[in-house]
């Protein structure tokens, strides 16, 4: 493989995170254009606008309530946007564009677009990363909590409600009040590039792992696993120099992680130009 890891949707993404703020729907779809490369960024843009256009014309007043009803009501009533629990790891649910087009995803992609098309009809709502889900929240003037469950057809739900349910999938456990709390852009594309790793991951897809990697590492440079794991995918692609850049800097980072061995190992393993020993 090439030590040269630019493409024009890397290039994107790259630039998109250097804007303040960063624009979670144009991040987002330029995440998407790695594996769709002739991917129209422009049209599902404008395909959000006619979204929220329809949301602030069915909102009517303009109030919050009457959004929020609105959105639920565009988004899951007439378009159909539902949770994908029949194929919850296709790789698909992930991508905006295909979120947009099968009416399919997962909590973070459909929050996502809940998050944009609000935002275009005039409401703000924020992210949430609620364990093992995610959600997005409006807070009024006056600090009242509004919680939407994108995946669960814009769901609404009350601070105490989204207690009660962790407490109930938990066998009691105590939620941090923090998972309650707003993230920003770059944590949500973070958590979206995740998903993403792990499915491909667990697929043992190399290569779209490698560049899941690669864009997480731009979004959170101190992620140290992502490092490392991008590096032991270099290897197994036949990115020698790439994979010894990575896993050097890992354990220069990190000397004394418990797989450290396990990563020296490995090192003198590519320097001698043998075939990785990680799999």
């Amino acid at each position: 493989m090439s030590d040269d890891l630019e493409s024009p949707a890397r290039a994107r993404f790259a630039a998109l995170l250097q804007r303040d703020p960063i624009p979670l729907d144009a991040a987002a779809l330029a995440i998407a254009q790695e594996e769709y490369p002739h991917l129209d960024a422009g049209a599902y843009l404008a395909r959000l606008d006619a979204l929220g256009a329809r949301v602030a014309r069915a909102g009517g007043t303009g109030r919050a309530a009457s959004l929020l009803r609105a959105l639920r009501a565009v988004l899951h009533d007439e378009e159909g946007l539902r949770g994908n629990e029949e194929d919850y790891s296709d790789p698909r649910n992930s991508y905006l564009n295909d979120v947009l087009d099968r009416r399919l995803g997962i909590p973070i992609s459909l929050s996502a677009i809940y998050i944009e098309v609000a935002r275009r009809a005039g409401l703000t709502l924020a992210g949430v990363g609620f364990p093992g889900h995610f959600l997005a929240k409006y807070v009024s003037a006056s600090g009242v909590e509004v919680f939407v469950d994108a995946f669960r057809g814009g769901e609404m739900l009350s601070a105490d409600e989204c207690v009660a349910r962790y407490r109930a999938r938990t066998s009691g456990q105590v939620l941090d009040a923090r998972h309650l709390e707003a993230v920003s852009t770059r944590q949500i594309l973070a958590r979206m590039l995740q998903n993403l790793r792990l499915v491909h991951q667990e697929r043992r897809d190399d290569v779209r792992a490698y560049w899941v990697l690669d864009r997480l590492l731009l979004v959170a440079p101190g992620q140290l696993e992502a490092l490392r794991d991008r590096g032991r995918a270099a290897a197994r692609l036949g990115g020698p120099a790439a994979a010894a850049r990575d896993l050097a800097a890992y354990l220069k980072a990190a000397p004394g992680a418990a797989d450290a061995a396990d990563i020296r190992a490995e090192l003198s393993h590519l320097a001698g130009g043998r075939k990785p020993l990680l799999n």
